[in-house]
């Protein structure tokens, strides 16, 4: 997988390493501003759920992350570089890849079309070595029957699993599911908890937001709490669910 080439620039001196960080965001729209001086970070095999109420920055965030988004101040890390004027297209070839709330399979192709798309402009492979990766990728996440479906085929389960293994296809260090457990039941998205875990277990760091707390909570060993554009918890998971802010912002009142 090719890498970011060095920057000079590098983390505060004595900080922790980490495979993401995000310090001291602002994000602003005109005069809205989503994002209030936020800190967050991800380690190497981590997988951490983010939660929150509508209108926190969960998305925002992660558009920052991802690239999408340029933000009004701070800087994104990862493995130690700045990424912080670096397009979405150069951070998903370094590994940072990301899925979207709504799925965005490319119409008109197969499954296997769609994943190959990843290997080969996510990931930079091609021929052999690209058609061997979207194998492997839907191998790994049981889709390989579905191969020669066409996507728009696939019902809204499909189309989510898609969406995760044409992510995978671009051989992420980090994957960022953006509340992929919505419209699904729970059989349905215990199906996809069983992908992810199949994907963490690669050593892929996860960073997801869902408001299906109990699916997040199979998955996530890390819970971080978003309102108002900052972080007002973040630990482990029942701790952060049981924090009487958290309780108050998002829960309703209601300890978990």
């Amino acid at each position: 997988m090719p890498h970011l080439p060095p920057y000079p620039q590098s983390p505060p001196a004595g900080g922790p390493q980490h495979l993401l960080q995000a310090q001291g965001i602002d994000m602003r729209f005109g005069a809205l501003k989503v994002l209030d001086q936020l800190d967050f970070l991800v380690g190497t095999d981590e997988a951490v759920g983010i939660v929150g109420p509508n209108g926190a920055g969960k998305t925002t965030l992660l558009n920052v992350l991802a690239g999408a988004f340029a933000p009004s101040q701070g800087t994104v890390w990862f493995q130690g570089v700045d990424v912080s004027a670096r397009s979405a297209a150069d951070r998903c070839r370094a590994g940072i890849a990301r899925t979207h709330q709504v799925p965005r399979p490319f119409l008109g192709m197969t499954v296997f079309e769609n994943v190959l798309t990843g290997a080969t402009h996510g990931a930079g492979l091609h021929a052999r070595d690209a058609g061997d990766r979207a194998m492997e990728c839907l191998r790994l996440c049981g889709m390989e029957a579905l191969a020669n479906r066409r996507a728009e085929t696939l019902g809204l389960l499909g189309r989510k699993r898609l969406e995760l293994v044409r992510a995978l296809a671009t051989g992420p260090q980090v994957l960022l599911l953006d509340e992929i457990g919505g419209g699904l039941t729970d059989a349905e998205a215990s199906e996809l908890v069983a992908m992810v875990r199949t994907i963490q277990a690669r050593g892929i760091a996860i960073v997801w937001i869902e408001h299906l707390v109990h699916v997040l909570l199979q998955v996530a060993t890390r819970l971080v709490c978003m309102d108002g554009g900052r972080v007002i918890a973040d630990g482990d998971p029942q701790a952060v669910l049981n924090d009487a802010t958290v309780v108050e912002a998002y829960l309703g009142g209601v300890a978990a």
